[in-house]
């Protein structure tokens, strides 16, 4: 797993394992094992602080109802965790704010449930060579935001990332040097300019490879947890790279959006 944040790890874990209505999702062990999590301490820690940020919420009925705890539904929240309950048991869920937060890492995600608004946003940055440190740590930051590189200088994404974009550089040094816009596509051909900037036709490649290793993953001898695990692994390398373009550009049959239905054959028939 290339993840290593605990936090995204699990915010993506619930995303792929429900739908986009967020049904609420049991961390079982094969879960678990595929996501290299486990319900120790730190585990814990985590989904309490998600659980107090309203990025994810708890199913109470499975483990431990509110009523149970004193104080506030946090407090309640942070008793089911600690309590020493069956941890195993508890249901989880994506929140639409813990949506919002996955889809900057994972922009692929994004256009499956929304509807694109038709604006692009165009991002300019020019920090200086003697500023190269703040310069890489700005473009590492936005790097999951969907955007491409349109000429220099100027990256673009249809992604809505302008909040995010404010809050990341507001009162910081970089703030200076940043400019953002946002427009609508008057003329020119799109698919040219789709390709200069996300490179779709390799994209295209690197889906079809998956396709190949996710056979032979199916094919090979082996526990179905075991296959899960390489299944999710493989998919996530090729999601930090889909910049999750809305279907309004990339069309109903992109390969990216055949590669999500499969997944989601391939995720009820080895967990099931």
């Amino acid at each position: 797993m290339i993840i290593k944040e605990r936090r995204t790890k699990i915010l993506l874990a619930l995303f792929l394992l429900s739908d986009v209505n967020f049904p609420y999702v049991k961390l079982q062990e094969p879960i678990q094992l595929a996501f290299d999590l486990s319900l120790n301490q730190k585990t814990r820690g985590t989904l309490s602080a998600l659980l107090k940020e309203g990025l994810i919420e708890k199913n109470y009925s499975s483990n431990v109802i509110p009523s149970e705890a004193e104080g506030s539904p946090s407090q309640a929240q942070d008793y089911s965790l600690h309590s020493g309950r069956d941890d195993n048991a508890a249901e989880y869920r994506l929140t639409e704010k813990g949506f919002i937060k996955l889809a900057l890492e994972f922009p692929f995600v994004r256009f499956l449930k929304e509807k694109w608004d038709g604006k692009w946003r165009i991002l300019s940055y020019e920090i200086p060579e003697k500023k190269r440190e703040l310069r890489d740590k700005l473009r590492r930051e936005v790097s999951g935001w969907g955007l491409g590189p349109w000429h220099r200088s100027f990256w673009l994404t249809p992604h809505p990332i302008i909040d995010a974009l404010k809050e990341l550089v507001s009162q910081k040094e970089e703030e200076k040097y940043v400019q953002a816009f946002e427009a609508e596509y008057v003329f020119g051909d799109r698919a040219i300019l789709i390709e200069k900037v996300w490179g779709l036709s390799q994209l295209d490649k690197r889906y079809r490879d998956l396709f190949k290793k996710w056979h032979d993953t199916l094919a090979k001898e082996g526990s179905k947890t075991d296959k899960f695990k390489k299944v999710i692994g493989e998919y996530v390398i090729i999601l930090r790279e889909d910049p999750g373009l809305p279907i309004d550009l990339v069309g109903e049959k992109w390969i990216g959006l055949e590669a999500y239905n499969i997944f989601r054959e391939i995720k009820s028939i080895l967990l099931s």
